[in-house]
């Protein structure tokens, strides 16, 4: 098998045999034509069945994690949900991370619990916790590692062990490693989903998600034939457009992760010495309790690092006043994002076990040089540490009022 960075170049990504174009051509065309009553043309009729743009990146795909199929859709939820319709039947349960995305949690709780689907949240890092979840019912284990927020490390080959012994399916989130870092497959997942929108476009200029699944059977059909038959019926497709600009920023994710990863744990320990941080989220770093699991599955530690400050108002301040760490809910793209995940991308938890500490940010760490962020970093605590004492002394004078 081939590198990867020759893969991530070259798999599916076939030259025009016409003109001899280097780039592949962005097939923007709804329909096919035929050459008799449904004698299609390579296979081709209409885009949301197929389309060549789509194809290629999905076969890019599938080579770098490893996978016997992949499939692209219009965003990560819609790869989600349609990965959870085309395997699951009412009355299933599920065992989820109760650490993830906020919008997994709600597809899962919120939409498919209408339809008989239920769910158990556990600790990805206790295997016990895992196993003592399960449920006669249990058709389905769902983690993301490292999850999001707070960064924790599951041991991937002994959940796909537990899911093995009862007979359920793994599905990983792969989105914060990507195929560079980590192959869940390879540890015995059997499907892997991502929001392409992140790492793999890269440039934060495309919505996106996949499915990557491997050869095994699920209820007597083949994963492949599942996804891909509910990706044509269910529809919620990428387009040729969103399809090319994921593939283009594919191709070069190994390098933008060698970046990514090495001015994260630059920034982590940074942060990690700095008195005015309470805690720092890095499995890069030797404290972090999933360290030496994630030295053993990852090929590195990635560009997503958490840290808790010393309050809500620091949290808040620090969010809202640095210059390159931009406030958004993405990450993943070559520049400097923050996020408040309590109330940005985990809304729908707070009121819940589950809600996101209030003095937590989120940093996703892009390329630029690496000075330049921390003096951003600068500002942005010092900020946190102004606002942090304005909060405490206005309570200090509730209390004397």
């Amino acid at each position: 098998m081939s590198g990867f960075n020759t893969l991530a170049v070259h798999a599916g990504q076939h030259k025009d045999p016409h003109t001899g174009a280097v780039i592949p051509p962005i097939y923007q065309t709804s329909t096919f034509i035929q050459d008799g009553i449904n004698v299609l043309r390579a296979g081709h009729e209409y885009s949301r069945g197929s389309n060549p743009t789509r194809n290629g990146f999905e076969s890019q795909l599938a080579a770098l994690e490893g996978g016997a199929a992949g499939f692209s859709f219009a965003s990560g939820i819609a790869a989600e949900d349609a990965l959870l319709r085309a395997v699951l039947e009412p009355g299933d349960h599920i065992i989820l991370g109760a650490d993830g995305y906020g919008g997994t949690n709600r597809l899962i709780s919120k939409l498919h619990g209408k339809w008989g689907i239920s769910s158990s949240a556990v600790d990805i890092t206790n295997l016990d916790a895992v196993r003592a979840a399960l449920r006669q019912n249990t058709a389905l284990l769902w983690v993301e590692t490292p999850s999001n927020p707070l960064l924790g490390i599951a041991d991937l080959a002994g959940w796909a062990a537990i899911a093995a012994e009862h007979g359920a399916l793994l599905v990983v989130d792969n989105t914060f490693a990507t195929p560079y870092l980590q192959r869940p497959l390879d540890f015995g997942a059997h499907a892997v989903v991502h929001s392409t929108t992140k790492y793999i476009g890269g440039h934060s200029d495309v919505l996106g998600g996949a499915v990557i699944v491997a050869d095994h059977l699920h209820r007597g059909q083949s994963l492949a034939e599942a996804v891909g038959y509910q990706q044509f019926a269910g529809g919620a497709v990428s387009g040729p457009q969103d399809s090319y600009l994921a593939a283009r920023g594919l191709k070069t994710l190994g390098l933008r992760m060698e970046r990514h990863c090495a001015t994260a744990s630059t920034l982590a320990r940074w942060l990690d010495d700095r008195p005015e941080v309470a805690r720092v989220y890095y499995p890069g770093l030797e404290s972090h309790p999933g360290h030496e699991l994630a030295v053993r599955q990852q090929r590195g530690f990635g560009g997503i690092l958490s840290l808790q400050l010393a309050d809500e108002a620091a949290a808040r301040a620090f969010a809202e006043s640095m210059e390159y760490f931009q406030l958004s809910v993405s990450l993943g793209g070559v520049e400097s994002l923050v996020c408040y995940p309590r109330e940005m991308t985990h809304a729908s938890l707070i009121g819940t076990p589950l809600e996101i500490p209030a003095n937590l940010v989120r940093l996703s760490v892009g390329i630029e040089e690496v000075e330049d962020l921390i003096a951003d970093l600068q500002r942005g605590l010092a900020a946190a540490a102004k606002a942090s004492e304005a909060d405490n002394n206005q309570h200090r004078s509730l209390a004397t009022a």
